[in-house]
């Protein structure tokens, strides 16, 4: 070799050396490791910290869930033992008529409740076709049900039994019962295990209104066991009361 020159094992001191190529390589894994590994410590969306666990549940979600819980057992136990410890105030007194509808009245036993319903001259007239009126008192109550119907009051009371599968304690012979105002209807009576029970059906017609296609009436009597007799003269009273709005 010349003097002066210089081989290529010779660099000078000032020299850079480049890095090796795998180091960038290497750079590059060590950052996507560092990524997964990152990844890998994130706890998933639903994962609950152990300390807010109890029988693997979240304990943060107890509350909302017991209040929800209280609101349903309220409105299902709390509200009607509430409405059953409340005594009725609606006492029916002397003088007190039922509106059936389209001037049909009747007149309630005096002492007993009533539960549902409008007496005449206490609020809208009622209509024949839609009434639904509820009266008791201790073991009993009586309730008028009201509903359009074309056919006789015989034929009425066998669509209600149909319909609702033969009522239980419902089984005895038919009768038939009249009103003070001559208006006769068609009366099935039983008794069973759950305690006394009268239908009476009628077509109650308006004024000018043939019986045919004049509203319907179902007044049923439901007791407990053994009790239809002690309120045998309130019920008597009540359906011969009967009085359509023609009869007025």
């Amino acid at each position: 070799m010349p003097p002066g020159q210089q081989g290529p094992d010779h660099a000078t001191g000032n020299a850079e050396i480049p890095e090796p190529a795998y180091s960038s390589v290497d750079g590059v894994t060590e950052e996507r490791n560092s990524r997964v590994s990152a990844s890998t410590r994130q706890p998933p969306e639903d994962w609950v910290p152990v300390e807010h666990r109890l029988l693997g549940l979240d304990r943060r979600t107890f509350k909302p869930a017991l209040i929800a819980l209280g609101i349903a057992l309220v409105l299902i136990y709390g509200l009607p033992a509430l409405n059953a410890a409340i005594p009725w105030r609606n006492e029916i007194r002397a003088g007190d008529v039922l509106d059936l509808g389209a001037g049909a009245t009747a007149v309630p036993p005096v002492g007993w409740q009533l539960e549902s319903g409008t007496l005449t001259g206490s609020g809208a007239p009622a209509n024949p076709a839609s009434l639904q009126i509820t009266i008791a008192a201790g073991g009993a109550s009586i309730e008028f049900r009201g509903t359009g119907y074309t056919g006789s009051a015989e034929a009425f009371l066998d669509q209600v039994e149909r319909a609702e599968g033969n009522t239980p304690g419902v089984d005895g012979e038919r009768g038939t019962v009249t009103t003070a105002a001559g208006l006769t209807g068609v009366a099935q009576a039983g008794t069973g295990p759950g305690g006394d029970a009268l239908d009476v059906a009628f077509k109650v017609p308006g004024p000018d209104q043939a019986a045919d296609t004049a509203p319907a009436l179902l007044v049923r009597v439901r007791t407990a066991p053994d009790q239809f007799e002690h309120y045998r003269d309130d019920v008597t009273s009540l359906l011969r009361s009967i009085t359509p709005g023609a009869n007025r």
